[in-house]
């Protein structure tokens, strides 16, 4: 959340029930970023964190700075990600930190695993920013993550794809605790981005994103606009492959004004996939309310059609005993869930909907 992680934004969506993140690096010095935190604990009582990014940098800030920044400002819950991050996962821990990591791939969720994170961020080749090099997909990185994290009892929320309720109800069932959101976000009142940034975020489609810097292995997905075609030419064209070529069109300073001119062509700016989902532009307690409400009435309207009760009979059942705390929904789904089994147990005769009976009939579900 380059150049959009502040305050206001972080605030809010803490305010609103999430867990708000400021990102390090939109502060220009450790102090500054020391400054926004206290800024934020102005705006909100509410628990946030703080992301650390390491990326390849043509002039790389001073990470260990930044982390002794989050450190003294009394910040419990960090966000790393990026290469080598061993060395500022380790400060965290050793500061009583906990530490969410995020990664594209299983193999360096298991390392950061061995590392000391306590929590993954599994990012699908969706998500917006640096995607990685091996473009695997949510519905199976989320799948893999649940065998081979689960099995070592770390915790992992899923990241890239996210905007609604529906999609945090999968996300619950693939074996995530929850969702991580950036896109959708920037398209909320309290981001402090321009309007027209938003308004443009609203009229894409699935299709407005470009991959760039795959010729490099330092492969982001950024919204599509004239500068990005414009790298993507170059890189399919140039006879050196010097990286010198698309540099200028690069620039990180050229990208922050397009958050603050409005002009979507300007710069270039991370994206999503999932900008093809996102239709309007809530308060972030607006957002944050209907994600719940929509994954509470999705997993119980599911739930229902496997209990062969109807959506509203389960709908009031399960809702007599939930709890919904911060996007994680608790209690009455989880009793319906062994209420259904114990059934299965007793009845061992009994048949899911849509499992046999509609095969025998012919139907089509």
């Amino acid at each position: 959340m380059q150049w959009v992680g502040y305050a206001e934004l972080a605030s809010a969506v803490s305010n609103a029930g999430g867990l708000g993140i400021i990102t390090a690096l939109t502060q220009p010095t450790p102090a500054d970023l020391s400054k926004e935190i206290a800024r934020c604990r102005k705006m909100t009582s509410k628990p946030f964190g703080v992301n650390l990014t390491l990326l390849p940098s043509i002039n790389p800030p001073d990470y260990g700075a930044y982390a002794d920044a989050i450190i003294s400002s009394g910040i419990k819950i960090v966000e790393t990600a990026g290469y080598s991050p061993g060395v500022v996962i380790k400060k965290f821990k050793d500061a009583g930190c906990y530490v969410i990591h995020k990664c594209t791939t299983i193999r360096h969720a298991l390392s950061a695993v061995k590392l000391g994170a306590d929590c993954m961020s599994i990012d699908g080749f969706e998500c917006a920013g640096h995607v990685g090099e091996t473009d695997i997909t949510n519905l199976i990185l989320l799948s893999r993550a649940r065998q081979e994290l689960g099995r070592l009892g770390i915790p992992f929320i899923a990241s890239g794809g996210f905007a609604d309720g529906q999609g945090l109800a999968a996300a619950l069932a693939l074996g995530a605790e929850g969702i991580n959101m950036g896109t959708r976000f920037m398209c909320t009142v309290e981001a402090p981005i321009h309007a027209n940034i938003k308004k443009a975020i609203v009229e894409a489609s699935e299709d407005d994103t470009e991959l760039v810097l795959r010729r490099w292995r330092n492969t982001s997905r950024l919204f599509k606009n004239k500068i990005t075609v414009e790298v993507v030419k170059i890189e399919k064209e140039s006879q050196t492959g010097k990286f010198e070529e698309v540099q200028p069109l690069m620039s990180g300073q050229r990208g922050r004004q397009v958050f603050q001119n409005g002009d979507k062509d300007f710069g270039v700016w991370t994206a999503g996939q999932v900008i093809g989902l996102i239709h309007d532009v809530p308060t972030c307690a607006e957002l944050v309310e209907r994600i719940e409400n929509e994954a509470l009435e999705t997993l119980q309207s599911k739930l229902g059609f496997a209990n062969g009760n109807s959506s509203s009979d389960s709908a009031q059942n399960a809702a007599s005993t939930s709890k919904i705390e911060g996007g994680k929904i608790e209690g009455g789904i989880e009793d319906a869930k062994q209420d259904q089994l114990q059934a299965n147990e007793n009845h061992p005769q009994a048949q899911l909907w849509g499992v046999g009976e509609a095969k025998k009939r012919g139907s089509k579900l």
